[in-house]
C-alpha cells in the first residue's frame, strides 16, 4: 500500500463518527439512513463522513435491487490489512530503534561504573 493510500485511510478514520460507522459495518452491512440514526446525524451529515470513506477505500457501496435510491454500505477489509502491516513494520523499526538506545545507554552506564 502506498504512503499516499495509508494517509487516506488514517485521515478517513480521524473522525470519532466516521471510526463509529466502520465499528457498526464490521456488524454487518448497512444502510446510510439507518447508520445516521444509529449516529444521529442528519442524511447530509452522513453523506459527507461515507463520501469520506469511500474516497479512503473503507467502505464500498451497493443497491438493492428492489430500490435503487437505497444505498447499502459494507466494510472493505482491505485497506485495514495495508493499515495493520505498515504498523506492524512501524513497530518493528521502532523496537528496533529503541533496542539500540537501550543498549547505547547502558554500554554508557557500564563504561561511567
Amino acid at each position: 500500500m502506498s504512503a499516499a493510500a495509508v494517509d487516506r485511510t488514517l485521515a478517513a478514520l480521524a473522525d470519532p463518527h466516521r471510526r463509529r460507522v466502520v465499528d457498526l459495518l464490521a456488524e454487518r452491512p448497512r444502510a446510510a439512513g439507518e447508520l445516521a440514526r444509529e449516529l444521529g446525524l442528519s442524511a447530509p451529515a452522513m453523506s459527507r463522513h461515507l463520501k469520506t470513506l469511500r474516497a479512503g477505500g473503507l467502505v464500498e457501496e451497493s443497491h438493492p435491487e428492489f430500490d435503487a435510491r437505497v444505498r447499502i454500505y459494507a466494510l472493505r477489509a482491505e485497506p485495514m490489512v495495508h493499515l495493520l502491516r505498515w504498523l506492524e513494520e512501524s513497530e518493528r523499526l521502532w523496537s528496533a530503534q529503541l533496542a539500540a538506545f537501550k543498549a547505547h545507554v547502558e554500554g554508557h552506564g557500564e563504561k561511567d561504573a
